[in-house]
């Protein structure tokens, strides 16, 4: 008699399935990538039907085989924490190298302004030349920030720990960086009434408005992740 595993027997009300209950927990708990987070529940979804399995091979029900696999792997509070020290690291990676790209690109969105004033009686104002003057301090210390976390998170990690507070300081980096995109996006609308070349003004308002908000959303991740408790 061919036993049943434990895709085939599990119940049909996912509420009332330990093991989709306690899938659903663990993914609820967990925060970073999406596509690194999917895999990691996957592969402990993986692990619980392997062990439910094997218990029903023994002769147990599917209801008694799944609250055995769950107890036998203990809480997701139990497992989250290592889970989610990979899915931090990867979130601050992605943040650094999001945060050095996307300052560099406000700053090459300045030089397509000035582009397109080149034949306008508009030049630079103070304020205009302190913000391009901060973007080029964000861009750098992006930069720096993120080759550190690329390097103590990368082939370095397996001799030296990551240090706990990185993941924030690139969260925070991040932040700084997307907070002065938004304000590039804005100066670079408004000074497109001004300059000759305007359709050029605006794109280059566009394209640091996009910078903004992709960095903004992955910061906005790394603090949340970088707040968690990791193993």
């Amino acid at each position: 008699m061919t036993v049943p595993t434990s895709a085939d027997s599990r119940r049909d009300d996912p509420v009332e399935d330990p093991v989709e209950k306690y899938v659903a927990t663990l993914s609820g708990a967990l925060r970073g990538p999406a596509r690194l987070k999917g895999r990691l529940v996957e592969e402990i979804r993986d692990g619980l039907d392997d062990t439910v399995a094997a218990y029903m091979r023994e002769g147990a029900s599917y209801e008694r085989a799944a609250r055995e696999a769950v107890r036998e792997f203990g809480t997701p509070d139990g497992i989250a924490p290592s889970c989610q020290r990979e899915l931090t690291i990867a979130q601050a990676r992605h943040t650094a190298r999001v945060a050095a790209l996307a300052a560099p690109a406000a700053l090459g969105c300045w030089g397509l302004i000035r582009l397109a004033g080149r034949d306008h009686a508009w030049q630079p104002g103070p304020v205009t030349e302190l913000l391009t003057l901060n973007l080029a301090g964000v861009a750098t210390i992006a930069a720096v920030l993120a080759a550190v976390t690329l390097a103590v998170t990368g082939p370095l990690a397996r001799r030296l720990p990551t240090p706990h507070r990185l993941p924030l300081a690139v969260a925070w980096t991040g932040t700084a960086a997307s907070v002065a995109m938004g304000i590039t996006a804005l100066v670079l609308v408004a000074l497109s009434l001004v300059v000759a070349d305007w359709p050029l003004a605006v794109a280059a308002g566009a394209l640091a408005a996009v910078s903004h908000a992709v960095v903004a959303a992955s910061a906005r991740t790394c603090r949340r992740c970088a707040r968690l408790p990791v193993a």
